[in-house]
């Protein structure tokens, strides 16, 4: 919680409707961080708004209170199906989901709808939620274009739009997809743009979409976090680095470790779960009901260990997080800053560890000196590190291990309650993407376009999310399909393609030969 001082007014001073204040101090939120503070009389008045601000700046909530506050008003008589009044344009399928978790506290008290649309699932309750009438929807620009494509959603009745994370969808490739979307919403309509940096093409959106935006910044990308301490340990080889791993996972609190590929991630968070730590990964291969039990695992603290690939250097804001493991140096500076953003949210500490090996200490000066941080490596023997002060203090208190036999059962068990909600088979056990080609053929003549055809090529979209933030400006491809896929079909996809990361299409992008998340 943010201690409120003389020089920082309170939501309510600063124009904030009396609920929404409320509804944020009832979540331990009682006064505004620096981009709210800044921003919030600008974009509770209309004006178009360019905020630029780091990682854990509190950007979701500074354009979550305008959103919600200038659609309160006699929101349920506007309210039509498939006709939303205000969008939020988000990169990743975690990242919308959290986004939508704040826009929906904020806007519970005032009686204002929010669903989200993402794609990796099928599309069907999308649908029937947006048929119901939404006020506000948190979408991926993939999943979104489609069902505008297929003329299941109408933007003409935006009032609103907020591009969150642009720059993170400009290193995916998608805007050109968020080009096409900005296009069907009204021109006189309210934007609101919140990017890192303003590169790749995002300065070009803010040119031609926003009007007159009034520019805040708190931060740049590139500045360090004050909060943040940064470690970087140097160890002989592959058997003492498994050791640091395990010891620096051994922990109570909760932490995030980073590998640069999707079956390092896998892998790793078996071994430490075989080895009583509770760990789940998150990693482009899983499906969406997977990765939503492994987020929901680690968010309560079941699990206390995340392994993660870059999916979730941007696309997974989760509070409490003590300390972020970097497995491996990053590829370069960016990756180091987003990930390592992960720690030290909202103004509170922690630490970011790097493991290097002996031939990667080049490669880490080169980062930390283009990330503008000063550390001094040193090495580190982890069969003493029961005397390393340094070493002891980010492990903090050791958690007892768990029998990795009841870990498995209590998986088991959450899985199959997930099933039941959903109201379907276990995962294996059929494709939605029959049940959705036949619902195309009994609704016929709902302007899909393609009709048939497009409900074949349905299965070999929607994979290019998040895998797309490491290859940065690659705009090439992007603009293929972005539609549902049937329940779990991804999962039988031949390691050599390119597995999508986030959820979010772009299509027919480029293959990738290796497996790098």
């Amino acid at each position: 919680m943010t201690a409120q001082t003389p020089e920082t007014p309170s939501f309510i001073a600063l124009g904030v409707p009396e609920a929404i204040a409320h509804a944020l101090e009832k979540n331990g939120k009682s006064a505004p961080f620096p981009i709210q503070r800044d921003t919030l009389p600008d974009t509770l008045a209309g004006r178009d708004v360019l905020g630029r601000g780091r990682t854990g700046s509190g950007k979701t909530i500074a354009f979550g209170i305008p959103l919600v506050a200038n659609l309160a008003e006699n929101a349920a008589a506007k309210r039509r199906p498939s006709r939303p009044r205000g969008i939020v344009l988000a990169p990743t399928r975690e990242l919308v989901t959290q986004i939508a978790e704040t826009v929906k506290m904020l806007a519970d008290p005032l009686g204002v709808k929010v669903t989200t649309i993402f794609g990796g699932i099928p599309q069907r309750r999308q649908e029937a939620a947006l048929e119901a009438g939404v006020d506000i929807v948190v979408a991926a620009p993939g999943r979104l274009d489609d069902l505008m494509r297929q003329g299941l959603v109408s933007l003409d009745g935006v009032e609103i739009t907020v591009l969150d994370e642009a720059d993170h969808m400009a290193d995916m490739g998608f805007l050109p997809v968020v080009t096409r979307i900005l296009n069907k919403t009204p021109k006189q309509g309210q934007r609101l743009l919140f990017s890192a940096t303003l590169d790749n093409g995002v300065d070009n959106i803010v040119k031609k979409y926003l009007h007159d935006p009034i520019l805040h910044s708190v931060d740049s990308a590139e500045s360090p976090v004050p909060q943040l301490t940064h470690h970087v340990f140097e160890v002989a080889g592959k058997e003492q680095k498994d050791a640091l791993i395990e010891a620096l996972a051994s922990g109570t609190a909760r932490r995030i470790f980073f590998t640069r590929m999707k079956h390092q991630a896998k892998k790793l968070a078996k071994q430490l779960t075989a080895r009583g730590i509770p760990a789940v990964e998150l990693q482009g291969n899983l499906s969406q009901n997977a990765r939503d039990r492994n987020l929901a695992e680690f968010v309560s603290g079941e699990a206390r260990v995340l392994v993660a690939t870059d999916v979730a250097a941007r696309g997974v804001h989760v509070d409490g997080v003590d300390l972020v493991v970097h497995v491996d140096p990053p590829v370069e500076h960016k990756a180091y800053l987003h990930r390592s953003g992960r720690t030290a949210r909202a103004g509170n500490e922690g630490d970011v560890v790097t493991l290097v090996l002996p031939e990667q200490r080049g490669e880490m000066r080169q980062i930390m000196r283009a990330a503008k941080i000063r550390v001094t490596p040193r090495p580190v023997d982890p069969s003493a590190a029961s005397a390393d002060p340094e070493v002891l203090a980010l492990i903090g208190e050791v958690a007892p291990r768990v029998d990795p036999r009841e870990i498995e059962r209590r998986r088991a068990a959450a899985q199959a309650e997930q099933q039941r909600a959903a109201g379907h088979a276990p995962a294996g056990q059929g494709s939605s993407q029959g049940a959705n080609a036949k619902r195309k053929r009994s609704r016929g003549g709902r302007g899909r376009g393609a009709g048939a055809a497009a409900g074949t090529q349905q299965a070999g979209r929607d994979r290019g999310g998040e895998a797309g933030g490491q290859r940065s400006g690659r705009t090439a491809g992007s603009q293929g399909g972005h539609g549902g896929r049937g329940s779990q079909a991804s999962q039988g996809q031949p390691r050599g393609q390119r597995q999508g990361q986030g959820g979010e299409s772009q299509g027919g992008g480029r293959r990738r030969s290796g497996r790098r998340a």
